[in-house]
């Protein structure tokens, strides 16, 4: 077998492509050189700030729901085992701060409402249906509550039916 006839000294310079002349030459070097990291940083900046703010909200919202969730719950089950309506209703408001407390909700956004049938809450056999409302703030807006911003109104009903036997 004959060894081959290449020859390997050299690069022999091709015409018509830029640095054809045989020389190596680096084509990042110039005035765009890291434009690509500056141009990464603003777009993921401008991507990922509405991103992670959209999952905020969303996890306040959320966190929201569990709370009037719990709160209802635990207002219609305090309500129906105080003795009269005053101390069932002063009951049911603290249970419902409570739980929104537990969540991280403010209380000034929640209300609550009772309703009973037959109309004598307390009397045996009657259902008691709290519900509570709770309005979500959109999260880091300085004057939400003068400009009434809400993510969202949330509200969630429970019913408890009052024991026979106390």
């Amino acid at each position: 077998m004959r060894p081959s006839s290449r020859n390997l000294a050299a690069p022999r310079p091709v015409r018509g492509v830029p640095g054809g002349d045989g020389v190596s030459r680096d084509l990042s070097a110039g005035p765009e050189q890291g434009s690509a990291v500056i141009e990464f940083v603003f777009l993921s900046m401008l991507l990922m700030v509405p991103l992670v703010y959209f999952i905020i909200t969303v996890g306040q919202i959320q966190g929201g729901s569990f709370a009037v969730v719990g709160a209802a719950d635990q207002a219609a089950k305090v309500y129906v085992a105080q003795p009269d309506a005053a101390s069932g209703r002063a009951a049911a408001e603290q249970a419902v701060l409570l739980a929104l407390a537990d969540y991280g909700q403010p209380p000034e956004n929640a209300s609550i409402d009772t309703r009973c049938v037959p109309a004598d809450c307390l009397a045996p056999g009657s259902a008691v249906t709290v519900t509570v409302h709770l309005a979500v703030p959109l999260p880091f807006m300085p004057f939400s509550d003068v400009l009434h911003l809400n993510a969202s109104q949330l509200s969630a009903s429970a019913t408890q039916l009052v024991g026979r036997f106390r």
